[in-house]
């Protein structure tokens, strides 16, 4: 368009996926006339967005450059399902490599800002708010744990979709993040892997509540269940 020389139909060609389907109405959709103020406009507006790529690219190698020390680190938390490198440099920036800082993850995730107040009472934990904490790595973790909700048959997405029901979306979503936290936290002070619980960890958990939620869900459907235990259920 700059040059002058793409035409309606040519730029139309250029459409990617489902859009290549309507290159015949994105063709009349681009008619018009671009005028040499429009092509010296849009000549400076990509000269502006190639310079912003270059800043960032020359961030990104600082960035590397200082989480060198903290490179084992880095690598590991790339394993968490829905953490990207950028997001585990975040993370390591911001809490370090040192957990002796911190008694216990619990007391991380509570000075992060991603752990609930603990309203408890004797038998039951009640609803409670998170502090303000460090904003940084909450907004990095909360990216993370939307990223991590979408990843099928993990733990991570099963403790989204078991919470979102009940909780909601955005307290499903804080829930997973501090996940994400308290994940991080014993694989930096412990220096090991991440291994997945697998996505019928709840499941298996507490099979007495997962079989009287099901028996209840097919009652509201009209059936009526007799239950027969098969295989014995390993401790």
């Amino acid at each position: 368009m700059i040059a002058g020389g793409s035409t309606p139909e040519e730029m139309a060609e250029l459409a990617p996926g489902r859009l290549r389907k309507k290159r015949e109405l994105l063709s009349r959709s681009l008619q018009g006339y671009i005028k040499p103020h429009h092509c010296f406009v849009l000549s400076e507006l990509l000269l502006q967005i190639d310079g912003l790529d270059e800043t960032i690219a020359r961030f990104d190698e600082e960035i590397r450059e200082y989480c060198r020390p903290f490179e084992e680190a880095v690598i590991l938390l790339d394993t968490i399902p829905g953490v990207a490198r950028r997001t585990a440099e975040v993370i390591v920036s911001e809490i370090g490599v040192d957990m002796s800082r911190f008694p216990t993850a619990d007391h991380l995730a509570s000075w992060a800002g991603v752990a609930p107040g603990n309203n408890e009472s004797a038998v039951k934990r009640l609803p409670g708010k998170t502090t303000k904490g460090n904003q940084a790595l909450v907004s990095a973790l909360t990216q993370a744990a939307h990223a991590a909700s979408g990843v099928k048959n993990t733990y991570l997405h099963a403790q989204f979709h078991r919470l979102a029901g009940r909780r909601g979306k955005k307290k499903a979503i804080i829930a997973v993040a501090h996940s994400i936290l308290i994940i991080a936290y014993h694989m930096i002070k412990n220096k090991e892997p991440y291994r997945d619980l697998g996505n019928d960890f709840f499941d298996k958990r507490n099979v007495q509540a997962t079989t009287r939620r099901m028996v209840t869900r097919l009652e509201h459907l009209g059936y009526k269940v007799n239950l027969e235990l098969l295989t014995p259920i390993a401790a």
